[in-house]
């Protein structure tokens, strides 16, 4: 079956990390459902669409990062709990916004992974690992590599908890407890795990990976050890995943493997009668998307993938035809319909257009009275330094919340520019000293509301850049 999806974008919040929106669960099939989502302002907006437009919920105060965002409640119940990770500490929030949960961790480092199952909630930081039942310290474990995510199984198929960690080492690390129960070597660093199917499959024990060089694949966490049953390579060379989902978009009753990476690519696979993943729809972003999930946001009885994007922009391919057969009869409100929103859209752009005079003059003023020079503006910056193990070449991403005008390359070791299909970017080299141990001056041109460049360097001759 053609799958077809249109764009359709709904709003925009601050910068987003990876794994900070979701759907709110539906009160029936291909209800409306409300989206939450966080940002690095501290802000957690909820907000659902009523003809066309995003119309909110609730909206917290800014405060401190967030870095991950999760859903949670009784076990069996609706998870309609909302629970953010800020600093070492974890808040939760009712679907109204109102706060329920302040739980300080005895974490010193910042909260970089977090899972949620009923009273039992597992904690990530870089290397340390705790979970907490009804906030009480239960388990700990301290990994030997960075840890990217984490899951559980459900613990309703499986009987007991078990925690797995993805680890930079290329290490599925499955705990019992405190202890290490077993390690599953995977092909690259996974950068997130998810439940196959949304459930963990017949079993509950089959684990969804992605890696940061793109490839996905199937794993099942048995009690003993594990048995891997299928692996997606990345022969086109697209960006590692950061999000995946699973949701029935296509209404036949099976659900698809959503999947967001960190160059803008959205992929939806669909699965033959060996249940081996075959790609059926893909679409590009400008931004690496942070989130990704299957529901029903925009209009109700269309389903849609909804994604976040680093600069937080939340977009959704739905199902929904942009054009739709109209009788004559619907001609006049269409059209009345579209000259409103054409003058709501003038008159906010006349408001923004008098507030920057405004704030232009008063920036003038203030600086000619004070004689002082205007600060650079902080902005966040996304930055991935990458060995590309077929060639041995490096990849550099740099990312903004901002348009890049130009980017500077300057390096001390012998170095070679290669093209990059993604990178539309005009480059121009200067000379350079190379017995002062200069050895490239060159400069990338962006095009227009480019906020993501991707660059590709070989080193010359022995050695690395590390």
């Amino acid at each position: 079956m053609e799958l077809n999806l249109n764009r359709v974008d709904y709003l925009q919040v601050g910068v987003t990390s990876q794994k900070t929106m979701r759907l709110l669960p539906a009160s029936g099939r291909r209800a409306i459902q409300k989206v939450v989502i966080a940002d690095h302002d501290g802000v957690v907006t909820c907000f659902g669409i009523k003809k066309g437009e995003a119309v909110p919920v609730f909206k917290t105060l800014p405060g401190q990062k967030v870095s991950r965002l999760e859903l949670g409640g009784a076990i069996g119940t609706p998870q309609e709990k909302i629970f953010i990770s800020v600093g070492s500490e974890v808040r939760g929030f009712t679907k109204k916004g109102k706060q329920f949960l302040s739980f300080e961790t005895n974490f010193t480092e910042i909260i970089r992974a977090m899972y949620v199952s009923g009273a039992d909630l597992f904690l990530c930081a870089n290397y340390i690992y705790n979970h907490y039942c009804d906030c009480k310290d239960q388990d700990y474990y301290l990994s030997s590599d960075k840890i990217n995510d984490i899951i559980c199984l459900p613990v309703e198929k499986v009987g007991h908890i078990a925690p797995i960690l993805a680890c930079q080492d290329r290490v599925l690390r499955v705990l019992k407890g405190s202890d290490l129960l077993y390690e599953v070597e995977v092909s690259g660093a996974p950068n997130v795990l998810a439940l196959h199917n949304g459930n963990g499959g017949d079993s509950g024990e089959d684990l969804l990976y992605g890696t940061s060089d793109g490839k996905l694949g199937l794993v099942q966490i048995t009690k003993s050890s594990p048995l891997h049953r299928w692996e997606i390579s990345n022969e086109k060379k697209r960006g590692g995943a950061l999000c995946v989902d699973y949701y029935d978009v296509l209404g036949d009753g099976v659900k698809e493997l959503l999947v967001g990476r960190d160059d803008g690519i959205v992929e939806i696979y669909g699965f033959d009668n060996n249940n081996e993943p075959v790609l059926r729809f893909e679409h590009t972003l400008s931004e690496s998307i942070t989130s990704i999930q299957g529901g029903c946001v925009g209009k109700e009885g269309y389903d849609e993938v909804l994604t976040a994007t680093y600069t937080g922009w939340v977009m959704g391919l739905t199902t929904e035809p942009i054009q739709r057969e109209v009788g004559p009869s619907d001609d006049l409100k269409i059209n009345q319909e579209m000259q409103n929103k054409v003058m709501n859209i003038r008159g906010e752009l006349e408001q923004l257009q008098m507030k920057v005079l405004q704030e232009r003059e008063k920036y003038q003023q203030s600086a000619q009275s004070s004689g002082t020079v205007s600060a650079v503006p902080v902005f966040s910056v996304n930055d991935k330094f990458t060995l590309n193990r077929d060639d041995a070449s490096y990849s550099l991403t740099v990312e903004v919340q901002t348009a890049i005008d130009n980017v500077l390359l300057q390096s001390d070791v012998p170095i070679d520019l290669l093209d990059v299909d993604k990178n539309s970017a005009v480059v121009s080299f200067s000379g350079c000293d190379a017995e002062n141990g200069n050895f490239l001056l060159a400069t990338y041109r962006c095009q227009a509301n480019t906020t993501r460049l991707e660059l590709k360097v070989l080193r010359i001759g022995k050695g690395s850049f590390f």
